[in-house]
C-alpha cells in the first residue's frame, strides 16, 4: 500500500510517498480503506522528531481517518465490511489502509460526506472530552478557546455555542476574527491588537460576571498567568497544547482564591478503554448536533495524499481556518 513516510526529522520536504506492507487486523481490530485523513499539529511535531508515536502505534503519520471497512478482525461485532466510518487513531492515517481498534470507530454523521468526515475525529473527540466531559461546561456558563480559527477552535466555538454558553475566542488576524464570529463566537479578540485578559474582564464585568468558567488552551506557558486571572470562581482550564512554551509560573494563591482547576491531557497515548469511552461519548453527544445543522466540520482545503508536504506547510503557516484534509482514495 502507499503511505507517507518521513526520511528523517526535518521540515515538510522530508515527506514523500513510499510502499508499505498492508496492515493486518488483530483481535478486536478492523482494516479501513482510507478515504481521507487530516493534518494535525501533532503530525508536524512527529515529522520534526519531537513527538514519537506511543509504543505499538504505527510510525506512519495521521491521527484520524475516514473510509470504508475492508476487513474484520477476530471478535469484532456491530460492524460489517463495507460500512463507512471515521476513526480516532494513534497513527497510520496517511496511508491507503489502516488497522483500527473497533472501539475507536464512529459512524458518519448524516449529511457529512466521506472525505469531509476525515476532519472530524480529532477535533470532535478532543473538544468533547476536555470541555464537556472533563470540563463540565454547562448552559449559561462562559467559555474561552484560544486559537479559534484552528481545527480545534472552530469545533469548540460551535459546540459551546450549541450548548448555550457565551463564547469568547482569540485569533491573530481581522479575517480570522470574522471567521470566528461567523461560527458563533460572541466575543472574538485579535490577540495581536488587544490583551485578551483585559477584554474579557471588561466584557464579563458589563454582564455582571467575574470571569470565564471554562478555558480551552492550546498555547500553554505563555498564557498561563492570564488564563488564571481570567477564571471565574470554580473555573476550569483545560490545556491541550504548548505552542507558547512548556514551563510557566503558576500563582497558586490566585488559583486557590478562585477555587480553580487546571488539567491537561492529549488523546494519542490514552489507554484503549479511555479512548473507547471518549469515542462513544462524542458520537452520542456531538453527532446529533452535526445532524441538526448546529455544528459543522470546517475544512479549509482538501489536498491529495501526494501533497502531504504542502499540506504541512499550509498548517505551519497558520493561514488556514479549520482543517486541512488529505484525500487518500
Amino acid at each position: 500500500m502507499r503511505a507517507v513516510v518521513a526520511s528523517g526529522p526535518g521540515g515538510p520536504e522530508v515527506l514523500s510517498i513510499a510502499e508499505f506492507d498492508a496492515p493486518k487486523a488483530g483481535a478486536g481490530d478492523v482494516i479501513v480503506d482510507v478515504a481521507a485523513t487530516a493534518v494535525n499539529r501533532a503530525d508536524l511535531l512527529q515529522r520534526a522528531g519531537s513527538y514519537p508515536p506511543p509504543p505499538g502505534a504505527s510510525e506512519i503519520l495521521g491521527l484520524e481517518c475516514s473510509g470504508t471497512i475492508a476487513e474484520l478482525g477476530e471478535g469484532v461485532t456491530g460492524w460489517e465490511i463495507g460500512d463507512q466510518v471515521c476513526a480516532l487513531l494513534a497513527g497510520g492515517g496517511y496511508a491507503e489502509q489502516v488497522a483500527v481498534p473497533a472501539t475507536q470507530l464512529m459512524r458518519l454523521p448524516e449529511g457529512i460526506d466521506l472525505v469531509t468526515a476525515g476532519a472530524l475525529p480529532e477535533t470532535a473527540c478532543t473538544v468533547w472530552s476536555m470541555v464537556f466531559d472533563n470540563g463540565q461546561l454547562a448552559p449559561g456558563e462562559s467559555f474561552l478557546v484560544h486559537g479559534g480559527s484552528s481545527g480545534i477552535g472552530t469545533m469548540a466555538i460551535q459546540l459551546a455555542k450549541a450548548q448555550g454558553a457565551k463564547v469568547f475566542t482569540t485569533a491573530g488576524t481581522a479575517e480570522k476574527v470574522l471567521a470566528c464570529q461567523s461560527l458563533g463566537a460572541d466575543v472574538a479578540i485579535n490577540y495581536r491588537e488587544q490583551d485578551f485578559a483585559e477584554v474579557i474582564k471588561a466584557e464579563q464585568a458589563a454582564d455582571g460576571r467575574s470571569g470565564i468558567d471554562v478555558i480551552l488552551d492550546t498555547i500553554g506557558a505563555k498564557y498561563l498567568e492570564r488564563n488564571v486571572n481570567s477564571l471565574a470562581q470554580a473555573g476550569r482550564i483545560a490545556v491541550i497544547g504548548m505552542q507558547g512554551g512548556v514551563v510557566g509560573e503558576l500563582n497558586l494563591g490566585a488559583l486557590m482564591t478562585k477555587r480553580g482547576t487546571i488539567y491537561a491531557a492529549g488523546l494519542r497515548a490514552r489507554p484503549a478503554e479511555q479512548k473507547a469511552a471518549i469515542v462513544a461519548g462524542t458520537e452520542a453527544h456531538v453527532w446529533p448536533l452535526i445532524e441538526r445543522g448546529l455544528v459543522r466540520p470546517v475544512v479549509h482545503a482538501v489536498l491529495p495524499l501526494a501533497e502531504a508536504a504542502q499540506a504541512h506547510r499550509l498548517v505551519e503557516s497558520s493561514m488556514h481556518v479549520g482543517k486541512v484534509v488529505l484525500a487518500v482514495s
